[in-house]
C-alpha cells in the first residue's frame, strides 16, 4: 500500500490503549478492536491493517484501517481507505472525477480522494473511536468503493 497512501507516524492512544507504533509498525490498539469484532486482517508492509470483505453477487472489496494516526489541532483522526477505481493515467478521467464527487456529496460518511493513479473512497473517525464506530466506517468505505467499482467498471478487482 506504500504505492498509494504515504506512511505517516503513529501518535497517541486509541480507546485509551498505549499506541506507539512508528511508521511502518502496527498500531496493536487497532488489532485489539478488530479482533474484537472478530475481523480477519493481514498487516501490510506500511503497519497498516489489510481486509478483504465478501459483498453481494459474489463480489469482494479490499480495505485498509491505517495504524497511523493524522492530527489537525487538537482533533486526532484515523482512516479507513477501500480503493474503487484505478485509472489508465496519473490522471482520473474527467466523467469519472466527476461522478465520484457526485457520490461524496451523497455520502453519509466518507469521501473520494486522488491517490496516485487510484480513486480511494476514505472515512476518517476519531483516533479514540470505539469498535462500533470502526465497524461502521468499514463498512461505509467497503460499501461506497465497491458500487463504485461495479457502476464504474463492471470488475471486481478489489
Amino acid at each position: 500500500m506504500k504505492k498509494y497512501v504515504a506512511g505517516m507516524m503513529m501518535a497517541g492512544m486509541l480507546c485509551g490503549m498505549a499506541g506507539t507504533a512508528l511508521a511502518g509498525e502496527p498500531d496493536a490498539a487497532v488489532g485489539r478492536l478488530l479482533d474484537s469484532l472478530e475481523y480477519k486482517y493481514e498487516i501490510d508492509d506500511d503497519g497498516d491493517y489489510r481486509m478483504v470483505f465478501d459483498m453481494e453477487g459474489d463480489r469482494t472489496q479490499l480495505v485498509f484501517v491505517r495504524s497511523s494516526v493524522e492530527t489537525y489541532g487538537t482533533h486526532r483522526i484515523r482512516e479507513i481507505w477501500s480503493p474503487g477505481y484505478k485509472s489508465a493515467s496519473a490522471q482520473l478521467p474527467a466523467l469519472v472525477a466527476n461522478r465520484l464527487l457526485e457520490d461524496s456529496n451523497d455520502s453519509k460518511l466518507g469521501s473520494w480522494v486522488k491517490q496516485g493513479d487510484m480513486a480511494m473512497f476514505v472515512v476518517k473517525i476519531d483516533a479514540n473511536a470505539k469498535a462500533d464506530v470502526l465497524s461502521d466506517a468499514i463498512d461505509a468505505a467497503i460499501k461506497s468503493a465497491d458500487a463504485i467499482e461495479l457502476e464504474l467498471t463492471a470488475k471486481d478487482e478489489y
